[in-house]
């Protein structure tokens, strides 16, 4: 049941003449409170917040002198007391609040500092159960939210960062706080707490893998606001979640511009797909162009590899993200950056490789410090209209799948590699999705095309089209394999491929219509291989 409002109208400057502390994160406390106490507030504090406050040679009051009880539990009860929340949730200009205050001998608190257990640390370090359920706050949370609700009378601060911007303001206002300033701060804070609990809930949905939780919240801190979204009209910024996958978000930028929005998608993408090829097995290059690949690329070294990659399509290729699995090299370097170009990510870079690219002051360089791997669970989120769509993240890889020869001609073991290679590719790129191999490079590619027969069309005019760039008297995909990220519906696309010089195909099955397919490879000597799994990317 929802409580009436009294209607009594905030002041606009609140004297801040108490402040409880209590932070889990000390960064910048100390300064901080020797600050305040100079500014003549009275300092409260809990635990080690109060120690190192004391050790500071700063005079502080322990919490237990407000509420007369001491800290239990190990800490786990300290500031849950009507002395505490009294002093917080009191509307101090209304009678009956002010009455029940000096009744019980609550003090006003005009200013709560309070950042919370580092639960988001400890489980990306991969702690043990315990371990994350003991950092689990919940005194912290709650003062939060009671300063963030009574904002009208006392200012709640969760970020270090901030401390700085309250002290001018204290300065600026004579040792008062606006209601505008006390507002901003209380909209952070229940910002900060949504993502906190956000990160429990979904912590414990994956710890006790509750596929699909009937209540769902995701939250992130802001690491960047960017000067816009995918077009110049639209305003864009970057949050981090906290996951440990190595990506863009956990990455050092080691020289560069800033990332645009569409700059961390692409190279996302480009990481993503880089990460399906084991650098222990061979050098791997992807070059991608808005959020598809233009070029991927094994090879025994990363130039090897690039300029495999790059004559796919070195059309689409220039102002690309160039993504590998292995160390940036110097001999990488100096080829990639003959090349206009984006963004490049890898792995880690050597010295050589950064001082290369640092010609090119534009220029991007990441580095992840792993790679991500293919067949972790994870979950991604997707917006509509008035909605979320959730779903586990596309783990399936080929080197897992029991594939099935369909056809009476087996592929021989040189085609079976380009296949498997093929169908990494065709994962990540968007439906439907068409990608011609061969030798271990991509030789065409068709991306996003309402019809898989368009696909496989464009695929090969790409083909023709880097052929005559590169001199060939003829494509590169006479003689290639194919892979399509879903089954061929009708013969037509297969035939289409057939045409283009396929030799063999790997695809899902599960058509209606398998048989004819079947029928028409059979017909022209083509090997086929089912997966039974599809890669439709949207």
């Amino acid at each position: 049941m929802a409580v009436a409002s009294k209607m009594i109208p905030p002041p606009d400057l609140v004297p801040v003449r108490r402040a409880l502390l209590s932070v889990s994160d000390k960064t910048g406390l100390v300064e901080f409170a020797q600050a305040l106490a100079k500014a003549g507030v009275e300092l409260v504090s809990t635990g080690g917040t109060a120690k190192a406050i004391a050790a500071a040679g700063i005079a502080v009051r322990d919490v237990s002198e407000l509420t007369g009880f001491p800290e239990i539990m190990d800490g786990r009860v300290k500031t849950l007391h009507p002395a505490v929340h009294g002093a917080l949730l009191g509307v101090r200009d209304d009678p009956e609040h002010a009455a029940a205050m000096h009744q019980h001998g609550i003090e006003p608190i005009d200013l709560v500092v309070v950042n919370l257990y580092p639960f988001e640390e400890v489980r990306r370090s991969g702690g043990e159960y315990a371990a994350i359920v003991e950092n689990i706050d919940i005194g912290g949370p709650a003062m939060v939210r009671a300063s963030a609700k009574n904002h009208a009378y006392l200012a709640v601060v969760t970020d270090p960062e901030d401390y700085a911007s309250v002290l001018n303001a204290l300065e600026m206002n004579l040792g008062s706080l606006s209601f505008d300033f006390r507002q901003k701060l209380a909209a952070k804070a229940f910002a900060r707490t949504a993502a906190y609990d956000a990160a429990i809930s979904g912590w414990f949905a994956e710890a006790l893998a509750i596929e699909h939780p009937g209540w769902c919240a995701f939250g992130g801190k802001l690491e960047t606001v960017m000067r816009y979204g995918e077009n110049p009209h639209q305003s864009a910024g970057f949050y981090v979640t906290g996951d440990r996958r190595p990506g863009v978000a956990t990455a050092k930028q080691l020289q560069g511009k800033q990332l645009s929005y569409n700059n961390i998608n692409d190279t996302d993408a480009a990481f993503e797909l880089v990460g399906e090829f084991d650098p222990a097995r061979s050098a791997a290059i992807a070059i991608i162009k808005h959020a598809n690949p233009c070029g991927v690329a094994e090879g025994g070294t990363l130039k090897e590899a690039y300029l495999k990659a790059l004559a796919c399509d070195p059309i689409s290729a220039f102002g690309g993200i160039v993504a590998m699995n292995r160390i940036l090299d110097a001999e990488a370097a100096e080829e990639i950056v003959k090349t206009f170009t984006e963004v490049i990510i890898a792995p880690e870079a050597s010295e050589e490789a950064v001082r290369i690219v640092a010609a090119k002051k534009n220029l991007r360089l990441l580095t992840a410090g792993g790679l991500p791997d293919p067949r972790a669970a994870a979950t991604t989120v997707k917006s509509v209209a008035g909605g979320l769509l959730v779903q586990g993240r596309d783990n399936a890889v080929v080197d897992d799948l029991d594939l099935k020869v369909v056809t009476k001609r087996a592929p021989t073991p040189a085609e079976l590699a380009d296949l498997k290679f093929a169908f990494r590719v065709a994962k990540h790129v968007k439906s439907n999705a068409i990608v011609y191999v061969r030798d271990g490079a991509t030789v065409g590619i068709g991306a996003g095309q309402m019809s898989r027969v368009d696909s496989s069309r464009i695929a090969a005019r790409k083909a023709l089209d880097a052929a005559e760039a590169a001199g060939n008297p003829e494509p590169l995909t006479k003689g290639s394999v194919v892979a399509s990220d879903a089954f061929f519906p009708f013969a037509d696309g297969l035939l289409s491929a057939i045409e283009a010089g396929a030799t063999a195909v790997i695809q899902p099955g599960g058509s209606m219509r398998d048989d004819e397919v079947i029928a028409a490879a059979d017909e022209h000597g083509i090997a086929m291989v089912f997966t039974g799994v599809r890669h439709f990317r949207h």
